[in-house]
């Protein structure tokens, strides 16, 4: 499998993980996406939680996030010709995606899943993982017939010209996962207007 470092992908567009059209139907919709609170940040006490023996590499096939309903299928992604990190078909609102020239999730390193916010029909897979909170789990399965369980240490929400692509996509030295679509203001003209960003590490496995 081929490995590139994690800082070499750019940051993910806030338009290409929601289009917000179904948001326009209606002008400033009641059912909008959460959005994660200042409680939900990442410290210095939950950013450094005791981590699982890292897992030997495997492609992931599945994500489960059972806090908010979250079960879905993960296709594989590339990076776009401008380095950005490709997103998955839109129109296929219950697939996420993961990044399958960088770490696998449960190996050591910063593994990366992305998936749509919504699509131009309504909410998709990860439309409330802004209300993830601290110490939820995130389950993948891998191809192994392993599954990698992680445990949430953060979630915050980035301006997409503010986004900290070394905080997120970073190398780490221990499994780390990061689970990303889109969040912050929606405006008519140009759509979200930033990332949610959950940060999580691996705390078991079976």
């Amino acid at each position: 499998m081929r490995r590139v470092k994690d800082t070499a992908i750019a940051a993910v567009t806030a338009v290409a993980l929601g289009s917000g059209a179904w948001l326009l139907l209606g002008g400033t919709h009641p059912d909008a996406p959460p959005q994660p609170s200042a409680e939900q940040a990442l410290t210095a006490r939950t950013g450094r939680g005791a981590a699982a023996p890292a897992l030997p590499p495997s492609p992931p096939d599945r994500v489960r996030i059972p806090a908010i309903g979250v079960d879905a299928p993960l296709t594989g992604l590339g990076l776009t010709a401008t380095g950005s990190l490709d997103v998955p078909p839109a129109g296929k609102k219950n697939l996420a995606g993961w990044y399958e020239a960088g770490t696998t999730p449960g190996e050591t390193g910063t593994a990366i899943v992305a998936g749509h916010v919504d699509n131009a029909e309504g909410p998709a897979v990860f439309y409330r993982l802004g209300a993830l909170e601290k110490g939820a789990e995130i389950e993948v399965d891998r191809r192994d017939g392993g599954v990698a369980v992680f445990t949430v240490d953060a979630v915050e929400v980035y301006a997409a010209d503010a986004f900290p692509d070394e905080k997120v996509y970073g190398a780490a030295d221990r499994p780390e996962l990061r689970v990303i679509t889109c969040g912050g203001p929606y405006s008519r003209s140009t759509g979200y207007q930033g990332n949610v960003v959950v940060f999580a590490h691996l705390t078991g496995s079976r």
